[in-house]
């Protein structure tokens, strides 16, 4: 059974006696991990991005602030390199770049090695508002992970962390099938 005794059952265990009862002849178990997850993520993505709003930012500004801030000093980065960085395509990020000059959290400037290229650095006004917001996103990341024991965080951080790996064939040990079939259908940089 998916709850404990004296424990109703929560919304993914519903759906999946709603789909044993429907159809019984597939296993529906992967949605007590899937659907979770699934959940979850939509749920701290909403308590994550509370602390960005509080600072005026998109979660999407936040990141991108993030990219510039770990570059270190001069804390600078090509738009195609942030990009890369937080994963979203170059259009993407030209928007939210527009937006934090806008605001006046970041400058463009051409790059020096070429003329063509351009360069995005953080202003000081961006790099005081991201180190306080970011001091705020780390105490509510502790927050939330405070509803876990220590013993039961760093377990779950190990099992996601090998997930990942062994989606991604980047290491771990991914097994006798998945890991060599994903390295071999991968590009030879790591990606799929």
């Amino acid at each position: 059974m998916e709850h404990s005794a004296g424990q109703h059952p929560d919304h993914v265990a519903q759906i999946q006696a709603g789909w044993r009862r429907e159809r019984p002849d597939l296993d529906v178990s992967p949605l007590a991990v899937i659907g979770r997850l699934h959940r979850l993520a939509a749920r701290l993505t909403a308590e994550l991005t509370l602390v960005y709003q509080r600072y005026g930012l998109s979660e999407g500004e936040f990141d991108v602030l993030a990219a510039l801030r770990r570059a270190g000093a001069p804390y600078e980065r090509a738009p195609g390199e942030l990009a890369a960085h937080t994963m979203v395509t170059t259009g993407a990020m030209t928007k939210r770049i527009d937006r934090l000059e806008r605001a006046g959290l970041v400058t463009r400037r051409p790059a020096v090695d070429d003329r063509r290229g351009r360069v995005v650095a953080l202003t000081d006004a961006g790099r005081r508002l991201f180190d306080e917001a970011f001091t705020a996103h780390i105490r509510n990341e502790h927050r939330l992970l405070a509803h876990l024991a220590p013993e039961e965080a760093g377990a779950l951080r190990t099992l996601l962390t090998a997930w990942q790996h062994r989606l991604d064939g980047t290491g771990g040990d991914t097994g006798p099938d998945t890991g060599s079939m994903h390295r071999a259908e991968s590009n030879g940089d790591g990606r799929s």
